[in-house]
Order: C-alpha cells, then structure tokens, then sequence
C-alpha cells in the first residue's frame, strides 16, 4: 500500500499531481485598453451651437442664426471670470460680446466632441417609442 490515506478517489487517476493541472493563463498587468469612440475638432456657434463648417470665413456671420463669428463670444480666449472679460492683455474692455469686433488676439473657440454614434440621430418621441418595442 502506497498510499497515505484511504479515501476512495485520493490519487486514483495515478497522474502526479503537474500533469493533472490546468496550464496557467500568461498574466496580463494593468488595466485592459478601452475602445475609446473616434474625436473631432468642431468650431460651434455660441448663439445657436450649430456647427459650422470647416473654411468658413471667420470675418463672415453664422449660416444658422446670422450672429457674428468675428467677436467675443465665438473667441478662444473669452472668459467671464477675466479682467475685460478675456484672458488676453487688452488695454479696453469690449463693451458688446456678442457684435462684432477687430480684435487681433481672435481665435475661433474649437472644441473637441467624441464621435458616439454613426446613425443619424432620431426625433425625442421615436426613441421614447422604441423603448417599449417588443
């Protein structure tokens, strides 16, 4: 008698004990990369938040609302928490943000969105409706 204990189904297959163990899995350390949704540059209107076209003559109005894209609001370096409410040195405030101006510090206020969906995106009561769909 070989064995140490009596049990039945201790050591019975005869394998030692390497052979009858799963083959360990490589370990993978840190955090798995997420599929992260694609990113665009977009120039927004700050009257309508349209988007405005890419090459649009920053001299020019909004296609949507008419509002000037040449003044305070659609700046980069607008901030209400400011001295003249902009970040840049200027020597006067600009009394109407949202007229237009000839400022020389301008640059167009570009933000970055994330790309979620490819399909077009459907009208409020049409996705309620598809909820409930069985």
């Amino acid at each position: 008698m070989d064995r140490k204990y009596r049990q039945r189904g201790y050591m019975d297959s005869g394998r030692t004990e390497r052979e009858s163990r799963p083959a360990k899995k490589p370990e993978i350390f840190g955090p798995k990369t997420p599929a992260m949704p694609g990113r665009r540059t977009v120039w927004r209107c700050a009257s309508c938040a349209a988007v405005l076209p890419e090459g649009i003559d920053p001299q020019g109005k909004c296609p949507h609302c008419g509002a000037e894209l040449h003044s305070c609001k659609q700046c980069a370096f607008f901030d209400t928490s400011s001295r003249f409410e902009c970040t840049r040195p200027i020597t006067a405030r600009i009394p109407r943000k949202e007229a237009r101006n000839e400022c020389s510090f301008f640059a167009p206020r570009l933000t970055l969105e994330r790309e979620t969906s490819s399909s077009k995106p459907m009208d409020a009561r049409a996705a309620f409706e598809n909820l409930f769909k069985k």
